[in-house]
């Protein structure tokens, strides 16, 4: 794949661009059974659970790219582990920490699980798990609400137009190529790479989405104790419907070959360089590696870090703090 990438971004020829894009997706895209696999594996989880006493009681609720319908066949299944509570108080980190620990103990002792790893030290303490029987790689936390409510919107903005999915797969498999999708090294985790391609619809003209704000304007880092999603999705059918009934007849026609390639344009190669070379910044390795991208090499200066911070600050309820690294901050 890195190898056509490489071609891809090296020919003149749209025809040609098209042929490649498809030959990519055709190859990355889910498949029924791929979603059969990650049900099942969520309801494997779900049985690990009921069998610790401490969990019992607890919801498993998946996330992320699988309930946004933006994941690759080898992509992670993303899931949070609902702890029932009867206050709207948020449950500490080490009482995460703790429940984890109980998972991990459960999925070893069932057998369900190979290449354990447990970061309690995260922002975000998680396990990561290869499933034995289904081969899909799992990232598990508790109560991340966040991330269940951004996936849910993610997956509404997918309803507007289909080439919103289509950019994020190609986006994500040309930064896996790059070696810059792996936020356990400090690389763009998919997130980062979601808000990328929101930001080059939003400016296409015309606009092909909406700022973020007029889909979903609350504040989603808040929802730490509690999670409404039939809220969550009225608000987004409803606000999705008004941005069509305005746009009718404007509809954008660029076809994705062109899309793909205006992601990659000087304006917005500039941008991404500046977001490498903040992250990098923030922990001071990696960045000549993280540079050597054929389209990371723009030098970047404070005033173009500063330009990125005002980009993502248009997003809306999205902020730039939403750009981070799995290890600790």
């Amino acid at each position: 794949m890195r190898k056509v990438f490489r071609m891809v971004f090296r020919v003149h020829s749209f025809e040609l661009l098209k042929a490649c894009i498809e030959d990519i997706l055709s190859t990355i895209k889910p498949g029924e059974d791929d979603q059969k696999k990650r049900s099942y594996a969520i309801q494997e989880l779900a049985d690990s659970i009921y069998s610790v006493g401490a969990l019992r009681g607890a919801t498993v609720k998946p996330f992320g790219s699988f309930v946004s319908n933006l994941y690759a066949k080898s992509g992670d299944l993303d899931v949070s582990v609902d702890l029932w509570s009867s206050s709207r108080i948020p449950i500490s980190k080490k009482k995460k920490q703790n429940a984890l620990r109980e998972l991990r103990r459960a999925l070893q002792i069932r057998g369900v699980a190979r290449s354990v790893e447990f970061i309690p030290n995260a922002r975000v303490p998680i396990i990561q798990y290869m499933s034995n029987q289904f081969d899909i790689s799992c990232d598990i936390s508790i109560n991340n609400y966040p991330g269940q409510i951004k996936s849910r919107i993610f997956y509404w903005i997918n309803t507007i137009d289909e080439r919103f999915g289509d950019m994020v797969l190609l986006v994500k498999e040309w930064a896996k190529s790059q070696n810059i999708n792996d936020p356990k090294n400090g690389t763009l985790n998919s997130y980062s790479l979601c808000l990328l391609v929101i930001f080059c619809l939003q400016n296409c003209e015309p606009a092909i989405l909406p700022p973020l704000k007029e889909i979903y304007d609350g504040n989603v880092a808040e929802e730490t104790v509690f999670y409404d999603e039939k809220h969550v999705d009225e608000i987004c059918v409803a606000n999705i419907s008004r941005f069509l009934r305005q746009n009718m007849g404007q509809r954008n026609q660029t076809s994705l070959p062109r899309l793909f390639a205006s992601f990659f344009s000087q304006k917005l190669t500039v941008w991404g360089s500046c977001l490498v070379y903040h992250v990098s910044s923030a922990i001071y390795t990696g960045i000549n590696n993280w540079l050597m991208s054929d389209w990371f090499r723009t030098p970047v200066h404070d005033a173009q870090v500063k330009k990125l911070r005002a980009v993502f600050r248009q997003l809306g309820p999205f902020k730039y703090s939403d750009i981070h690294l799995y290890g600790p901050v």
